[in-house]
């Protein structure tokens, strides 16, 4: 295998045949700030989760996974087989729910992403329906920035950037439709597609896990205030008890809210595929 890409969480290896090896790590990301402290389980979590939804949603639009069984001696449950993308520089997002960036930009200007919303709304309502609010994939900043739907016209042409939305909107619905019967609220949740060695838009990176999406349970669910997060987000709201100033280097994550973030990917995992969890021999 030949190593092509370390991200904060992901690290992509080529293979002989050309096909690309997903790894998920174990590493944990805030504020695009890799942590060094790791979540045991978290890679394989994330990455089970997502071959379940690329599975339940393959009618929807194709997506890059060949096999997340089929895998390298060495990186079983935490790796997937893909086809090879070139990706769309595009983060798709779809939000049901007001919260995170979506709600400070909210907050300042009454729109997430160039889409207006009703007066009044408050941390954790639900909006009048999903919304595709997209992000940068680069920027000078490093960080994702807000554009709206006319530059990703400009970017990509309006054929391509209604497909990128109306397909967003469309998973968005199906997974967060899944999740309700089992509990749990989607809020929000980002997509990456990119184009095959044949033309065809496809799905790649992650779908609708931990690290990519807000979950809360939904009968915990109380607009007004922060929600029980099912996500990362658990992580976030702990670094900002510190003290960090959100660059490097992050602050090492005690051992209980370690166990904490284990324990609400693992929850997250079983209640959305209806399937239990063994546990890694780490603790």
């Amino acid at each position: 295998m030949k190593h092509i890409h370390t991200g904060k969480v992901r690290d992509l290896f080529e293979l002989d045949n050309g096909e690309i090896l997903f790894v998920a790590s174990d590493r944990v990301s805030v504020y695009d700030v890799s942590l060094p402290t790791p979540i045991p389980d978290k890679g394989a979590l994330l990455n089970q989760l997502s071959a379940w939804w690329f599975e339940q949603l393959k009618d929807v639009v194709p997506n890059h996974m060949i096999s997340a069984t089929d895998v390298p001696s060495g990186f079983e449950r935490r790796s997937m087989r893909c086809k090879p993308l070139k990706m769309v520089k595009v983060e798709c997002i779809a939000r049901g729910y007001l919260a995170g960036l979506g709600l400070r930009e909210y907050q300042k200007q009454g729109t997430v992403s160039g889409v207006p919303l009703p007066a009044g709304l408050v941390e954790g309502d639900r909006l009048p329906e999903p919304i595709f609010t997209p992000t940068t994939k680069e920027s000078d900043t490093g960080h994702d920035e807000f554009i709206n739907f006319d530059d990703v016209v400009y970017q990509e042409g309006r054929e391509v950037a209604e497909q990128l939305r109306d397909l967003t909107i469309e998973l968005y619905s199906r997974g967060a439709a899944h999740a309700a019967e089992r509990g749990i609220i989607i809020a929000d949740t980002k997509f990456e597609f990119g184009w095959d060695e044949n033309g065809t838009l496809t799905l790649g990176d992650e779908a609708l896990t931990s690290d990519s999406s807000r979950f809360w349970p939904a009968d915990a669910w109380s607009p007004g205030k922060t929600q029980h997060a099912f996500d990362k987000q658990f992580v976030r709201d702990w670094s900002l008890t510190t003290g960090w100033d959100k660059t490097e280097p992050g602050p090492a994550i005690p051992a209980d809210i370690v166990a904490a973030t284990r324990s609400r990917y693992t929850e997250v995992y079983e209640r959305i595929t209806g399937l239990r969890w063994a546990p890694s021999e780490v603790s």
